[in-house]
């Protein structure tokens, strides 16, 4: 089992373990194991994340937030490979998104 953290992985590394929860992933859905699944969806976002660069992404900038159609996404600030800062339909409530499901228009 690896013990890095995606922090600590190179490019290559990021995408050998994304190509191998895909894997995992694929095999949880056929055999109907639906919280090993959402868990493998959500350890594959955060890989993603690390293979782009945070400072890509600006506060102020609205983005498509990607599995949520319709759905758009306000930076406030950005900390590490999460942007913080609120959907358009719901702008009293702060949340933090992996930049992965941030689609750039």
């Amino acid at each position: 089992m690896n013990n890095k953290r995606y922090s600590e992985m190179t490019e290559y590394e990021l995408k050998s373990e994304i190509a191998s929860l895909k894997e995992k992933a694929r095999k949880a859905e056929q055999l109907g194991i639906v919280n090993e699944f959402a868990v493998l969806e959500r350890k594959i976002t955060m890989a993603k994340s690390y293979l782009l660069d945070p400072r890509d992404y600006k506060p102020d900038e609205i983005y498509e937030i990607e599995g949520a159609p319709g759905e758009s996404f306000k930076i406030n600030y950005m900390n590490g490979i999460f942007a913080w800062g609120y959907r358009l339909s719901t702008p009293n409530v702060e949340e933090a998104l992996p930049i992965s499901m941030l689609i750039k228009d």
